[in-house]
């Protein structure tokens, strides 16, 4: 027996933010903006149109006396009902569906929603459970600056809190097997073994005996990641051993 199809209303939504909430999407093919929807089966790009009048989105299936009807969304949705066929087929095929605007999926957004929740509630009990060693270690990398002034509830309030907004950051500094060696980068700038000139293009020693430059920071890159990965190579690895040295003096 063959399935009876089931008619719905639907709703869309503009994506991402996409402005200015009122929206007025294409909705036909033209020569200097076209709406094609290349098919698969054919290897055809076929023209759009939306005409309410007619039974299908696609030109080559409408007849003469297409009426075209603007699509604006308002307030950055829009609804359309069961008995508009026409407009859903031809939402499915637009180019722009899933770029400039998505259909309304309300067991999508609950599982998305269940997952950022899960996200933010497993990287806080992560979070909480921290040794102070540790927290501080997470803490200098994430929220920065000499930690030290803080005291422990100052500490674990601020990594908490970045813990439940910024989940999958907080959880990719803790599994880092290199933590403590990048905290302990930090930590020579924070201390003042290192130093950061020319807008923070260049490092420099700042020891008593040694006041050369060390390295010039690429366009773009994170100071102490170069720094890092500089102090692990045969070149580095003396310097990083008499740097952590003095740190532990």
């Amino acid at each position: 027996m063959k399935k009876k199809t089931v008619f719905t209303s639907k709703a869309y939504r503009l994506k991402n933010g996409t402005a200015p909430l009122n929206y007025m999407l294409s909705s036909h093919n033209t020569s200097r903006s076209p709406l094609l929807y290349f098919d698969e089966q054919t290897g055809v790009n076929r023209p759009l149109r939306y005409a309410r009048n007619q039974k299908s989105p696609f030109v080559d299936e409408q007849d003469g006396n297409a009426i075209l009807e603007p699509i604006v969304f308002e307030d950055g949705m829009l609804m359309v009902e069961k008995a508009n066929q026409v407009l859903q087929q031809f939402l499915y095929y637009h180019p722009g569906r899933d770029k400039i605007f998505e259909e309304v999926n309300n067991e999508k957004d609950a599982a998305e929603d269940v997952n950022i929740l899960e996200q933010a509630l497993e990287a806080q009990i992560v979070a909480k459970e921290l040794s102070l060693d540790k927290l501080i270690s997470v803490s200098r990398i994430l929220i920065g600056g000499n930690v030290e002034r803080y005291s422990t509830a100052e500490l674990k309030r601020d990594i908490l809190l970045y813990a439940k907004h910024n989940p999958e950051d907080f959880m990719e500094v803790v599994n880092d097997p290199d933590l403590e060696f990048d905290d302990e980068i930090r930590q020579f700038f924070d201390e003042k073994l290192l130093s950061l000139r020319n807008h923070n293009k260049d490092v420099y020693f700042n020891l008593k005996g040694n006041k050369k430059k060390m390295l010039t920071i690429p366009f773009g890159e994170d100071p102490y990641h170069v720094v890092g990965s500089y102090l692990k190579t045969d070149e580095g690895i003396d310097i990083y051993q008499g740097l952590s040295k003095l740190l532990n003096k």
